[in-house]
C-alpha cells in the first residue's frame, strides 16, 4: 500500500484546511484496514487527527473533535481532512497512514500503522 498527500502547503488564520491522502496497491474499502491522519508539530512529537474505517465509520482526537472531518471518496480510493477555523499552532507535517486493524490496537498510536505517506508540510500563516 501507498499513499500520498496532497493539499496547500499555506493557509490563513481562520481558513479550512483540506488534505486528500490519495492510496494505491489497495482498496481503501478492504475489509479491517483504519486510513487516519496524524501530524507533527516542529519540535514535538505525532498527533493523532482521526480515522475512518473499511466501514466508513470515523473517529477523531477529542482535542481536535470540534473542528474535524475525514471522509472518504471510494471511487475515487482517497480519503480526506478538513480541519478548519486554523490557527498558527495547527502548523505541522502532516501525515496520512493506515492498517489493517488487530483487536487490542490503539488507533491513535503511531506504532500501530504500518504505512504512511511521506508527509506535507501545512504553514498556517497570514
Amino acid at each position: 500500500v501507498q499513499l500520498q498527500e496532497s493539499g496547500p502547503g499555506l493557509v490563513k488564520p481562520s481558513q479550512t484546511l483540506s488534505l486528500t491522502c490519495t492510496v494505491s496497491g489497495g482498496s481503501i474499502t478492504t475489509n479491517y484496514y483504519y486510513w487516519s491522519w496524524f501530524r507533527q508539530p516542529p519540535g514535538k512529537g505525532l498527533e493523532w487527527i482521526g480515522a475512518i474505517g473499511y466501514s466508513g465509520s470515523t473517529s477523531y482526537s477529542p482535542s481536535l473533535k470540534s473542528r474535524t472531518s475525514i471522509s472518504w471518496d471510494t471511487s475515487k480510493n482517497q480519503f480526506s481532512l478538513q480541519l478548519s477555523s486554523m490557527i498558527p499552532e495547527d502548523t505541522a507535517v502532516y501525515y496520512c497512514t493506515s492498517t489493517r486493524y488487530v483487536d487490542g490496537r490503539n488507533l491513535a498510536a503511531p506504532g500501530t500503522y504500518d504505512y504512511w505517506g511521506q508527509g506535507t508540510q501545512v504553514t498556517v500563516s497570514s
